[in-house]
């Protein structure tokens, strides 16, 4: 019979708990098949970066619209430097989020579900009392816009966690509308195109930990799949995000100091008309460090139907994509396996 981490009396262990064990093998629940497992194999293609540095100046924004449309078609990926936010407002976030993680878990307790409909939350591998097979990672997920709204739901241990992550998660709020500006255009639409509903819309702070793992060949942090929402802001103090180009060959993302990720989700993609994609990525885990990431999730309100531009719907480029929202994707995963099933896959057309 498989292991769980959900035992019937409700006993939660996490991944962070079985290293503190001193556990030295993986236990068979994380053990993937030999088919899903990271074989090593990885493309050394440079990725894209984007300096932003000139994103506001009249006659020099059009290179940089350029260079995110060409990132965007290739890849639906790109890391952006001189971004706008200090270095000190990401380690801060990063010195947070590890503190948060390294407390007993009696301490955290208190935030755990499996429902993910809950505007706060803390697990396991993806859902720890349905997960099949798991994953080595823990998680706390968290609404975020309006800060003001969320901020008291948030852990209060350790102090510095609602102060340090807030001013990261403003932060991000502010670049992403400022990267949906230039994607828009890079699209040919007006670059206020849905201006209120992308201020307005719903943030989510994805705050994972992959604990060093003693036999990393056999797992993953988290198995290959899409983003839901608009695009996806990443922060991380290691390597272990791996990315899949269109010619389905994995990517390294290098850890560039003061650079952050930029993900393009499943409601741009339909949003686009499948001119952008999104971008199927992965999380490996190490046998020697701790990984922090930390992924501010944007996607319009939990409501909000997106569907594709008019202005990007024609004889040539025919409606590929049903509407959906966030509220639709939250149903599909507490019914679906993602690890077998994509929610963008839904949404397409003739598919």
């Amino acid at each position: 019979m498989r292991e769980s981490s959900a035992s019937a009396n409700g006993s939660f262990t996490s991944a962070m708990t079985l290293i503190e064990e001193g556990l030295t093998y993986v236990p068979k629940r994380y053990v993937l098949p030999p088919s899903l497992r990271p074989d090593g194999t990885l493309c050394n293609t440079c990725l894209p970066i984007v300096d932003l540095s000139n994103r506001q100046h009249p006659l020099l924004r059009s290179q940089i619209i350029q260079d995110v449309h060409l990132a965007c078609k290739k890849f639906g990926f790109f890391q952006v430097v001189n971004h706008g936010i200090p270095l000190s407002v990401m380690d801060n976030a990063i010195d947070a989020a590890s503190e948060f993680f390294d407390l007993p878990t009696q301490d955290k307790r208190h935030l755990l579900s499996s429902n993910v409909c809950d505007p706060i939350r803390y697990g396991t591998s993806l859902n720890h009392v349905k997960d099949k097979i798991h994953f080595w990672r823990d998680f706390l997920k968290h609404y975020a816009n309006p800060t003001s709204t969320w901020i008291d739901l948030w852990p209060s241990n350790p102090k510095c966690y609602k102060k340090k992550m807030g001013n990261y998660t403003v932060a991000a709020q502010k670049l992403q509308q400022e990267l949906m500006e230039v994607i828009f255009e890079s699209l040919g639409l007006n670059s206020n195109y849905l201006h209120e509903d992308i201020a307005e819309g719903s943030q989510v702070m994805a705050v994972n930990c992959y604990p060093a793992c003693p036999e990393p060949d056999l797992t993953l942090g988290l198995p290959p799949h899409t983003d839901y929402g608009m695009l996806t802001i990443i922060l991380q103090n290691h390597l272990g995000l791996q990315i899949m180009d269109r010619d389905e060959k994995w990517h390294s993302v290098p850890l560039i100091e003061g650079a952050l990720i930029v993900q393009l989700g499943d409601q741009m993609e339909v949003l686009s008309n499948g001119r952008y994609k999104s971008v199927l990525h992965r999380a490996t885990v190490n046998s020697e460090k701790k990984r922090i990431s930390i992924a501010s999730l944007h996607s319009l309100a939990l409501g909000k139907k997106v569907r594709p531009a008019s202005e990007l719907v024609n004889e040539q480029h025919i409606l590929s994509y049903k509407e959906g929202s966030f509220s639709d994707f939250l149903d599909f995963i507490s019914g679906e396996d993602i690890v077998e099933a994509k929610y963008i896959d839904k949404l397409k057309i003739n598919s």
